[in-house]
């Protein structure tokens, strides 16, 4: 049987880099590598792109949706990791487990958009809660995400890991204060909300790994008198997933760390709170089910492999 092609638009960047390295040894694909040299080169782009199974783009919106423009071959699948394609028709939402029919609407699809990092530990935790009936599709929602430094690319790495670094490095840093962060989006329609939640997102001086919780009170909850009902759902929800599953109730460490789950694929969630109060947190790493682990697992999903190849 011959083995699947695949291509990365985008390879020396840190997602880029980062699905090579859970990839780059599998003996089950034949990986195309573009010269050094002509990477930036259209022609030579649009012969690599079009010789794909599986092509992935790790690219600024604009590249990549000029990436797709150069694919005229009916047969190659697109996993675009950028914000460009992620609410637009045509597109399947790369979250496997966000429903029974997602994951066979993967594996059809010649288009599939990654979800950004921010929205997986949010849609993680509010869509199956939204489905459910739980959660009305109009309660206010707010969100706080806690994030490694990775998270802002090969600049943002720089700046936190070089010598003599400005102080205020040292401590958390709340961003996207225009609260119109690039995540909204995805996160509002995916979720089926009426409106997007306020969100802040935090980064801080360690190199990966998320926090991403939400906040809620119960009275203006349906079908919820504690927190324990908000855990059965989640839990009812995800119940044989690989790669994502649910603490049990009241058997988290009595402090979270946001880079818990670094260096892997995993997502966990924890559900913590009493009669009145609510918060649902999603333990994960930006570079791995936020990133490069859940676009090798939609590729493997879409090639029709065991979601989990090269992941565990």
């Amino acid at each position: 049987m011959p083995k699947a092609k695949v291509y990365i638009d985008g390879q020396s960047g840190t997602t880029g880099l980062q699905i090579f390295e859970r990839i780059g040894a599998r003996n089950d694909l034949e990986l195309l590598r573009i010269d050094e040299d002509k990477r930036h080169d259209l022609d030579e782009r649009r012969k690599f792109l079009n010789a794909a199974d599986v092509a992935f783009l790790c690219l600024p919106d604009e590249g990549a949706r000029e990436a797709v423009s150069l694919v005229d071959n009916p047969n190659v699948c697109i996993i675009d990791a950028s914000t460009a394609h992620r609410t637009a028709d045509g597109w399947t939402y790369g979250f496997p487990e966000l429903s029974k029919q997602q994951r066979a609407a993967i594996a059809s699809s010649k288009r599939v958009a990654n979800p950004g990092c921010h929205a997986t530990g949010f849609i993680s935790i509010t869509a199956p809660l939204v489905q459910a009936g739980l959660v009305p599709a109009d309660y206010p929602l707010t969100c706080y995400s806690l994030t490694g430094y990775s998270g802002g690319g090969k600049r943002m790495i720089a700046d936190y890991e070089a010598e003599g670094r400005p102080a205020r490095l040292d401590a958390p840093g709340i961003y996207g204060l225009t609260l119109q962060h690039k995540h909204l989006p995805e996160m509002q329609k995916v979720c089926g909300l009426a409106a997007a939640p306020v969100f802040m997102p935090v980064v801080d001086d360690y190199y990966k790994g998320m926090a991403t919780s939400i906040m809620l009170h119960n009275d203006l909850l349906a079908k919820v008198g504690h927190a324990k009902d908000v855990h059965e759902c989640l839990a009812d929800h995800y119940a044989g997933q690989r790669l994502v599953s649910v603490v049990p109730f009241g058997a988290n460490a009595p402090v979270l760390y946001a880079n818990e789950l670094a260096g892997t694929n995993e997502l966990r969630i924890v559900v913590c709170g009493n009669e009145r109060h609510t918060t649902v947190t999603a333990l994960f790493d930006n570079l791995g089910k936020g990133a490069s682990g859940a676009a090798v697992q939609n590729m493997n999903i879409v090639l029709g492999l065991d979601e989990t190849t090269g992941l565990v």
